[in-house]
């Protein structure tokens, strides 16, 4: 989705505005990175650029979420992981744990429209709209008459000059009001056609999922009117059919466990998913064609830091935790792999002691040394590694602190569990979502220093027990600064159905105000209807700071609708 690019954009552009970001950058340590390397350095660098050089290769073909290349890498992930002697925690005692990825709703091929025995080509003459309702119908009816129980027509023409200047008029809504009129009349369908010379902008959205009208509504398109329908007197043969099929592909986190028979486990967690060939319209590339988008830094950069610490901590004598490495599918998505991990998880989850993860590590500055860490307030124990603690003390780096548990990676699946969090992060670059991502621009020798860094940091807390858990104040989700106004929600990525489930819920926001709680499902604002994130986005960009409205939500088969003021 490209909200999730926007989302990612934004918060580490802009995060020198979020609660708790260090904006002046604290300096660690006074030695500079060694120039020569001792030989347990030098294997754990020519191993990084190993597993980067081959996750970040076009055979991979960008490694999306549930295909082929996917499945690659998760081969080579599991393999890495044996060869460091961790054990399989997935399925049925395999390294992987499958979730499915819903892709949406589409048109069945069996959906079709006659005239006179004379077939229409869907998407060329006609299309349902998402608001219509499945199923078939036939009748014999005239454009000029409405009979019982036969189809309808409806030229959009007047309700587009009566409204379509209002920045509030939503033209879907009204055809599936009208339908509803129209079948409380007897109508058994309702085709529409624009005669205007305004362009309606009505589409079928694979991703909305609107309640649908009472009755199958088609949109005929003008060249198709005139040429099928020239008698508006005339009566014609009409036979329709309108099926809609759920698409899904299965995707895959990949877990390794080591097992040191500790009462707590530290989980550390890295997504190895990237964007294909661009599929999802989640990247920020604007040339032609439909190149590979390799991501040697997002995110085969925090998989091979992920590998090699796998490596490092299964020899060592750090056996105060078990150890559970995950590598994340559905990270690009909207953090499908970790929401549906802590969902099912393969452990219990009070036995996490805490969560790193790692993503986009490879581009560390070799003049400024800026390296971000998130979820620096989850708990009180960070500050006393980050800057004053013995871990950082042998390595130059300039610190940015986040002090929020969420973000836009997987740490913040574990955060919304309770359950401390610490997110390391190199910065956005030019090439960050393109096809230029390539593993020639790594710096390899600044992310080995960056593993190091997170293996003292685990070494400091060994023997240390426990880690107390502190909410931190939770920022309304930053993809929501292009708008002036938010509700304050997080929204849940993996929901299949009609609207925007919240997958938390800001304090001190008018989502809050109205009620709201975690795990309600916004379904209106205002008067228009939210069947998905993109309807929700452009429901909120037609309000401003100081506006009232309504909300509209179910709770389970409750529907509630409050007030709101943003």
């Amino acid at each position: 989705m490209i909200f999730r690019t926007i989302w990612l954009t934004l918060i580490l552009l802009s995060c020198a505005l979020l609660p708790g970001y260090t904006q002046s950058p604290t300096r660690i340590g006074v030695q500079a990175f060694p120039s020569r390397l001792k030989k347990p350095d030098k294997v754990t660098l020519s191993n990084l650029e190993r597993h980067i050089h081959y996750l970040a290769d076009s055979s991979l073909e960008g490694r999306r979420a549930g295909s082929p290349g996917e499945m690659a890498a998760s081969s080579y992930i599991s393999t890495e992981f044996a060869r460091a002697g961790l054990r399989p925690k997935g399925d049925d005692g395999s390294w992987l744990q499958a979730f499915s990825i819903d892709e949406g709703r589409f048109i069945d091929s069996s959906t079709s429209l006659s005239i006179n025995d004379q077939p229409l080509v869907p998407g060329r003459d006609f299309f349902p709209l998402g608001i219509s309702a499945a199923g078939a119908v036939t009748g014999s009816p005239a454009i000029a008459l409405q009979e019982s129980g036969v189809p309808w027509f409806l030229d959009l023409r007047e309700l587009i000059q009566a409204h379509g200047h209002s920045p509030h008029f939503d033209l879907e809504n009204a055809i599936r009001v009208t339908a509803g009129v129209f079948a409380g009349k007897g109508a058994a369908a309702l085709i529409v056609y624009n005669s205007s010379k305004t362009p309606d902008n009505l589409g079928f959205d694979t991703h909305e999922r609107p309640d649908p009208a009472a009755i199958p509504v088609l949109y005929l398109t003008m060249a198709a009117k005139r040429k099928y329908l020239k008698d508006e007197s005339a009566s014609v043969d009409l036979k329709i059919k309108v099926a809609f099929a759920e698409k899904h592909r299965v995707a895959h986190n990949v877990l390794g466990w080591l097992d040191n028979g500790a009462p707590t486990t530290i989980v550390i967690g890295a997504h190895y998913d990237h964007l294909g060939h661009g599929e999802d319209s989640n990247t920020l590339y604007r040339g032609s064609g439909h190149p590979v988008f390799n991501g040697a830094d997002d995110n085969a950069s925090g998989v091979a830091g992920m590998i090699e610490l796998a490596r490092l901590l299964s020899t060592s004598k750090l056996k105060a935790n078990n150890y559970l490495f995950i590598a994340f599918s559905g990270e690009e998505l909207g953090l499908f792999g970790s929401k549906y991990f802590v969902g099912h998880p393969a452990i219990d989850l009070k036995s996490v002691n805490y969560m790193v993860n790692l993503d986009m590590i490879g581009r560390l500055n070799d003049t400024a040394h800026t390296l971000t860490v998130g979820g620096y307030g989850t708990s009180p124990a960070w500050a006393g590694v980050f800057p004053a603690g013995s871990a950082a003390s042998a390595h130059l780096f300039t610190f940015r602190f986040d002090s929020s548990g969420l973000g836009p990676s997987d740490h913040t699946s574990f955060y919304r569990k309770d359950i401390p969090v610490l997110f390391f992060f190199t910065g956005i670059h030019p090439d960050y979502h393109k096809p230029s991502d390539s593993y020639e621009k790594i710096n390899y020798t600044g992310e080995l220093q960056i593993v190091k860094l997170i293996y003292s940091v685990v070494e400091e807390f060994n023997k240390k027990g426990r880690l107390a858990f502190t909410r931190t104040r939770d920022t309304p989700a930053p993809g929501m600064a292009r708008f002036s106004v938010t509700l304050g929600i997080l929204p849940d990525y993996s929901f299949s159905g009609s609207g925007v489930r919240a997958d938390a819920v800001s304090e001190g926001r008018p989502a809050q105000a109205a009620g709201m709680q975690a795990g309600d499902v916004i379904v209106q604002l205002g008067e228009f209807p939210v069947g998905s994130l993109e309807s929700y986005m452009e429901a909120l960009g037609k309000f401003k700071k100081g506006d009232k409205t309504t909300v509209k939500y179910r709770r389970g088969d409750e529907t509630i609708e409050r007030p709101v003021q943003f």
